[in-house]
């Protein structure tokens, strides 16, 4: 999605955009994350190329902000749409003063929190996510005893 020419003759979009100290010049979405965003997100509207162009477009807009303040790896778009991602530095691949590019590896979209209430509290969130999986893991050595 780098690179990207515009309509304009001989124009094109910025190199990289700035977003928590990182300059994002590419974003990749792994097969977890499109999958998710096919069950939790939006079923209709799916592809590489929706969901590139959706956070280009955000990031851009600056409408992606952490999840938490001091939070490094989730963030909330639109105030709504929670989304794990990480950041790793390009090789080979600098800005015009030599500082190092990004990339953003979307790991997977949690849903919308407008959806599902119980992404208002991601620590609470996976607390009860991991005691209900303990709890299935137990009762299912229960039964082959």
């Amino acid at each position: 999605m780098k690179d990207k020419i515009m309509n304009r003759w001989s124009t094109y979009e910025p190199f990289h955009v700035p977003f928590q100290g990182y300059k994002v010049a590419d974003i990749v979405i792994t097969s977890h994350a499109l999958a998710r965003w096919a069950e939790r997100i939006d079923p209709g509207e799916g592809g590489i190329e929706h969901i590139c162009a959706f956070l280009w477009d955000r990031l851009k807009l600056d409408k992606i902000s952490p999840y938490y303040p001091n939070e490094k790896d989730v963030f909330l778009i639109d105030d709504d749409l929670v989304m794990v991602a990480e950041f790793l530095e390009l090789k080979e691949e600098t800005d015009i003063a030599g500082n190092p590019l990004h990339k953003m590896i979307v790991v997977t979209f949690l849903g919308r929190i407008s959806q599902d209430i119980q992404l208002r509290d991601l620590k609470a969130y996976y607390s009860w996510l991991r005691h209900s999986r303990r709890m299935t893991l137990v009762k299912h050595g229960r039964k082959h005893k």
